[in-house]
């Protein structure tokens, strides 16, 4: 058994602390460095405790609480880390850089809304090619339902996905069928309901906000070890490969090393113990390549970070939308410069921002892969304002063209659960907020964020609505729907090309070459151009419906894949509509 040998926590700010344990209550003796603690009791798993803050006779919840039964109200209950019987000794992981990673949120993923549930279809990822699956947040958040980002246990698993057994039963069977794990979580913030943080410590610094609230103090020394310790326990008790480490832009730090860094050391030296890969990616809106520079040459070291440019770039070449922040990605050569240079706001002027924004990438010491693109996310989709994937608006060409670009584009892919499959459910802003009031905020929130892209508010869902979360959970029996396998072969395809033609390997960004024809609206993407056997893959898009020839003068004419009306002579590709036409 590995349960602490005392209770204790960390809590600066109050006189006097109390431990409560199964209903009898223990006196706390505090440390010099702030730590209360009590050997009056020893932790016993199952047994439910909590501390009663000076002059409160409320229980409060531990602050590393590795469960909450009854909700982030109620008591914590002991866990042993080290309960659970592994059987994956035998995996050694794999680099998260160009695998092909599957986004998923567990409450949606099936009917169930559990891990367990969501590991009986692990099989199905396993068919398409996934290599990674990628959970949203599962740490312990207030009422049933949420996206995850409102979470306040960080060291939990939200009770009613199955807690931490079922968790780590999840993480188990990936490991047995091939598949990493990636956990998102979230340092930035901590949810509006159930955070007693502010009670023990300096845990956020108030008044110093970001978007979603007061910003995590990670200058402080304790702060900033709960965070790296979370990080770790992610690795070491879950044996999860990797983290997505949710809006980074809004971590406020001053400190050297960067936080980021910290954990990213940690996170390298914790690998090399345990000999496998692990992997942190980072959401940033700075555009800034800082984050998976590696250390040596002045950056965090971070193995990669989210890029919303390629996802804008090829969702406007697709739809055609160029309202709020897709305005600056209206031309093809947006697209373009995306695919060449990585970002393609590096210090260009964002007219949504209304400012340059962004820094070039250093194409010679960081490969194309430290970049996760995709042309659909849970952000993406979610915070349209009904919550409407492409499918819902576009053919099935243009679908896989954008499957096409990300799938077969010099980046890692990401996909987000059922666009695999065309699936015809939306996937909406949902939570549960007990509290009325917090609710009605938060309706009222999402309509306000909207009217910047002209989008009806009448079309918002009530997020607090429990259909809103209902409607927006996969429909399987999309799979073997006409439309729903038909999109389905075609990611296979594209998933089993990008493994086996040696074109699509090379990650550096000069193998890589775009031509395109704004007038005409086609674009041509080469791949390999390094190769040892000069063998280059040419993907060759056209997104209009009218006819179009687009030349390919290097190209053999071996077809390796299409999909529209098109042929493939003398050089080049004849389009009687939109699609897309791989060619060696």
């Amino acid at each position: 058994m590995t349960v602490p040998a005392r209770y204790a926590v960390w809590a600066p700010n109050p006189e006097r602390v109390r431990l409560v344990v199964d209903g009898t209550e223990y006196a706390m003796t505090r440390g010099d460095d702030d730590w209360w603690a009590t050997d009056d009791v020893v932790p016993v798993v199952g047994a439910r405790y909590g501390f009663r803050i000076d002059d409160d006779d409320s229980v409060r919840p531990d602050p590393r609480s590795r469960y909450q039964p009854e909700g982030v109200h109620g008591p914590s209950e002991v866990v042993d880390p080290e309960r659970f019987a592994w059987t994956d000794e035998s995996w050694t992981g794999r680099p998260a850089r160009g695998a092909v990673i599957y986004e998923m949120h567990v409450g949606t993923f099936t009917p169930e809304g559990t891990l367990d549930a969501a590991a009986a279809k692990l099989d199905h990822l396993v068919e398409l090619g996934v290599e990674f699956v990628e959970l949203l947040p599962v740490n312990a958040v207030n009422g049933e339902w949420n996206w995850g980002y409102d979470g306040v246990g960080w060291f939990a698993v939200h009770h009613p996905y199955g807690g931490p057994d079922a968790y780590d039963r999840f993480v188990d069977t990936a490991h047995a069928l091939g598949l990493g794990v990636i956990q998102d979580v979230v340092y930035n913030h901590l949810g509006p309901s159930g955070n007693y943080l502010p009670l023990y410590g300096p845990y956020l610094l108030q008044g110093l906000g970001n978007t979603w609230g007061d910003s995590v103090n990670v200058e402080d020394p304790e702060v900033r070890r709960y965070v790296l310790d979370n990080v770790r326990m992610w690795f070491r008790d879950h044996h999860v490969d990797g983290l997505r480490l949710d809006a980074v832009h809004a971590i406020r730090d001053t400190t050297r090393p960067h936080v980021l860094q910290a954990m990213a050391s940690e996170t390298e030296a914790y690998a090399q113990s345990v000999g496998r890969p692990l992997s942190l990616i980072a959401e940033s809106d700075l555009n800034d390549p800082v984050m998976f520079r590696p250390q040596e040459a002045g950056g965090y070291g971070l193995t990669g970070q989210w890029s919303d440019d390629f996802h804008h770039a090829v969702h406007v070449a697709v739809t055609g939308e160029t309202n709020g922040y897709y305005a600056d990605f209206a031309p093809l050569s947006a697209l373009a410069k995306v695919l060449d240079h990585g970002f393609f706001h590096d210090g260009t002027w964002s007219s949504f921002r209304g400012k340059r924004h962004g820094r070039p990438i250093d194409r010679g010491t960081s490969p194309a892969t430290a970049l996760v693109v995709a042309n659909q996310n849970h952000d993406q989709i979610g915070n349209r304002a009904a919550g409407d994937r492409l499918a819902a608006t576009l053919d099935d060409e243009s679908l896989v063209i954008a499957a096409a670009l990300t799938l077969l584009g010099p980046f890692t892919p990401m996909l987000f659960m059922g666009e695999e499959f065309a699936a015809t459910t939306p996937w909406q802003f949902f939570t549960s907020h007990p509290e009325p009031e917090l609710g009605k905020v938060t309706a009222e929130g999402r309509i306000k964020e909207f009217a910047q892209h002209g989008w009806d508010e009448s079309t918002v869902p009530d997020p607090q609505d429990p259909t809103t979360f209902t409607n927006s959970k996969l429909e399987w029996a999309d799979v073997t729907s006409e439309r729903g396998a038909a999109i389905l072969r075609a990611y296979r395809v594209l998933v089993a090309l990008r493994r086996t033609e040696q074109a699509f390997v090379d990650h550096r960004y000069e193998a890589n070459a775009v031509r395109f024809d704004a007038d005409d609206r086609w674009l041509v993407l080469t791949r390999g151009l390094l190769g040892p056997d000069a063998a280059p893959v040419h993907v060759v898009v056209h997104f209009a419906d009218d006819a179009a020839d687009v030349p390919v003068p290097d190209s053999s004419g071996e077809e390796l894949y299409r999909f529209g009306s098109a042929s493939v002579e003398d050089g080049r590709v004849h389009f009687d509509g939109r699609g897309v036409v791989v060619l060696r």
